[in-house]
């Protein structure tokens, strides 16, 4: 099970990864192509690479709050404080 687990980590990180991947190329070669070609294409690039970096911490990010999201479902954690309603 754990086994099954960590791959399906990889597989989203990975699918993250190039989903924001392909909205970075995109923005990026749209805002390059509003200048020429070869900004357009140099603009895809940066834009993909921006993209895949945003996925990759995003993914990280994500996974970090399902964790703590078990770990305070199974107990280890403190649950969270109710807040009182202020009082006028």
């Amino acid at each position: 099970m754990t086994e099954n687990n960590g791959m399906r980590k990889r597989l989203k990180r990975a699918v993250n990864r190039a989903k924001y991947a392909a909205i970075g190329a995109a923005v990026g070669a749209a805002l390059g192509g509003l200048f020429s070609r070869s900004a357009a294409s140099t603009g895809a690039g940066v834009g993909a690479l921006a993209g895949a970096t945003f996925g990759e911490k995003r993914s990280d990010f994500d996974s970090l709050i399902e964790e703590l999201r078990e770990r305070r479902a199974e107990g280890e954690l403190v649950p969270e404080p109710e807040l009182e309603p202020d009082r006028e």
